[in-house]
């Protein structure tokens, strides 16, 4: 009981100053996932046992430029595909028996897979020049749905593991049972947030539910190679900053890259 009422308090004030950031200013917002990158760059040093600080450097680098300066459409576009090929390379490590051993190989996959992320999802909410709330909001919404639902389902009625050898606790009921209950807080979000069609609202929540998903297992992964249960201690009862954002910082790429598309057809 303990354990469950410190979770709910972490959770709550993770909640409170995640709204207080995208409803204050969009620079909040920006100064906010700026520091949550750098939080999980260092648990993810430490996971790997990357050494040195220019990670660091290089990340706070690529925010300056990519989130003040670049307004060109292709080079961010570049940005998109390196982060989108690094956490392709990093399905393949989920699925692989490959460990990362050289310094360049850490270095780059920390920087595309999270300093990438983090762009991005600090890009999405940016339409038409202005600052979506409710858009940004609503991809929060479609992450803890998924997440929450898939936890009680597979609590509930799960039998059959998703993938033992890396996650043992997910199993497939838990998996399906998050996405169909993402399906429908889309449909109920595109009748608040006209930003986009509801199809959209559709396709975007699978892609993020599959791509979050993924990035789940990849985080997962990388602590079972480390022999650890968590990546930090920063959250109490939740672990790690790594560990609460890994299906958005994995899925923030895809869905920009969604959202592009969207924008490109209409």
């Amino acid at each position: 009981m303990k354990e469950l009422l410190r979770r709910l308090l972490t959770g709550v004030v993770y909640v409170i100053l995640l709204l207080s950031a995208v409803f204050l200013s969009s620079d909040a917002f920006d100064f906010l996932f700026m520091v949550f990158g750098l939080a999980c760059l260092y648990e993810y040093k430490k996971l790997v046992r990357l050494r040195g600080y220019y990670i660091f450097a290089a990340y706070l680098g690529l925010w300056w430029l990519f989130i003040y300066i670049i307004r060109d459409a292709v080079l961010i576009n570049i940005l998109m595909f390196l982060s989108i090929t690094v956490n392709i390379v990093l399905i393949y490590f989920l699925f692989s028996q490959k460990k990362f051993y050289r310094v360049y190989e850490k270095f780059v996959i920390g920087l595309f897979y999270i300093g990438g992320g983090c762009i991005f999802l600090t890009m999405i909410p940016y339409k038409d020049d202005a600052f979506a709330k409710m858009l940004i909001m609503g991809i929060f919404i479609l992450i803890w749905v998924n997440d929450s639902f898939a936890y009680l389902v597979g609590k509930s009625i799960g039998r059959t593991k998703l993938f033992p050898s890396v996650s043992p606790k997910k199993t497939i009921e838990g998996t399906v049972g998050g996405f169909i209950f993402t399906l429908i807080a889309a449909y109920v979000l595109s009748q608040y947030e006209p930003i986009i069609k509801p199809v959209e609202w559709i396709i975007l929540a699978s892609v993020i539910v599959i791509t979050g998903s993924l990035g789940d297992l990849v985080e997962s992964k990388l602590k079972r190679l480390a022999q650890v249960k968590d990546s930090g201690a920063i959250l109490p009862g939740h672990g790690g900053m790594l560990d609460r954002l890994d299906s958005l910082i994995f899925a923030a790429p895809f869905a920009y890259l969604v959202l592009n598309i969207f924008t490109y057809v209409s």
